[in-house]
């Protein structure tokens, strides 16, 4: 007669642990790969109709033909409407290097490809979104809120002295890292809000803040106080980005940008290099947010200074035309939660 084997409590329950992840690792697996299979088989399907199209001279009547004779072969699957074997024919046509479609947008399901096909005009914009989309695991609402705000127009535009103070290896990746302008849009406040206002705002919207932020960072604290010869100092907002290895102070400023402001932002960078960053950490980065940057009074005024500093905008509202089309807080923040 067999005996039951009990084997102790913390041993088999990091084993269950391990089995739930691997279990969970290969359902994701069987998931992209039958989404790959599928995004191929859509583009093999689309580039049949162009060809036939090119060569046979297809017209509307054959691809509603074609429509009905596919959903009644196969009825359980979707995606054989009209519309769609359209879509696809677009796809393969925007998509003419299939090792590409193979290698980049096989991985996306077909909802954001559709995003890509349609709301985007040129190869470049479709690759730098697909690209994106597929490092950070973008859903499919989170694609359409970076591509309705500009996330590509914005990304690495902020005025810095980043070329001049950081090592060349690290100045660009940093410098894609800063975006001009910001957009908090989300945070519910009017154009004339005070900074504490806003700061206060976006500490109740940390998901949605991040997100804005960008890709890797964490949200350290607000008011972060650091004390120097009895004095206490007050940072507006610290973060660590686990992608730069740096720690980023940002100095949120209502109003225009004033050239005085860069040097308490240099003043803060040197304190968080001094006080909170280990050996580890690589030097700090500073942020300094306004409403109104003036470029180039901006540029005269990071050049007499030492830290790695950038200067950037931000909006607190959008045009309505943007604003409507987007997903709302609740929708993007349940995505963020639910990836978490």
């Amino acid at each position: 007669m067999s005996k039951n084997i009990l084997l102790p409590v913390p041993q088999y329950s990091s084993w269950l642990a391990e089995l739930k992840l691997r279990i969970q690792a290969a359902q994701q697996r069987a998931t992209l790969s039958v989404n790959r299979e599928l995004i191929l088989l859509y583009w093999q399907i689309g580039q049949d109709i162009l060809q036939r199209q090119q060569t046979q001279g297809w017209g509307a009547k054959v691809i509603e033909q074609l429509a009905k004779d596919l959903t009644a072969a196969f009825p359980k699957m979707k995606g054989f409407s009209r519309r769609n074997l359209l879509y696809m024919r677009s796809f393969a046509e925007e998509w003419p290097d299939f090792e590409i479609v193979q290698q980049a947008v096989a991985h996306l399901p077909w909802g954001q490809n559709l995003l890509l096909l349609t709301k985007l005009k040129t190869a470049e914009e479709r690759q730098w979104y697909a690209a994106k989309a597929i490092a950070h695991g973008w859903s499919r609402n989170v694609l359409w809120h970076h591509i309705s705000t500009q996330l590509q127009q914005r990304s690495g535009k902020a005025v810095t002295n980043f070329e001049q103070r950081l090592p060349a290896a690290d100045s660009e990746l940093a410098q894609q890292t800063i975006k001009d302008p910001y957009l908090f849009d989300f945070l519910g406040v009017s154009n004339e809000a005070h900074e504490r206002e806003i700061e206060s705002a976006m500490t109740c919207h940390v998901s949605k803040m991040l997100m804005e932020m960008g890709e890797g960072f964490a949200f350290v604290g607000r008011q972060v106080p650091v004390e120097v010869d009895g004095q206490d100092f007050f940072i507006d907002l610290l973060f660590y980005n686990y992608r730069l290895h740096r720690f980023l102070v940002v100095e949120l400023k209502a109003g225009d940008f004033k050239p005085e402001q860069v040097g308490q932002l240099n003043f803060y960078i040197t304190l968080v290099d001094e006080k909170i960053k280990s050996e580890e950490d690589k030097p700090t980065l500073g942020l300094l947010l306004c409403q109104q940057q003036h470029r180039v009074v901006a540029q005269y005024a990071l050049r007499g200074m030492t830290g790695p500093i950038g200067i950037a905008e931000y909006k607190l509202q959008l045009p309505d035309e943007v604003a409507k089309y987007l997903p709302s807080i609740a929708q993007i923040e349940a995505e963020l939660l639910a990836q978490d």
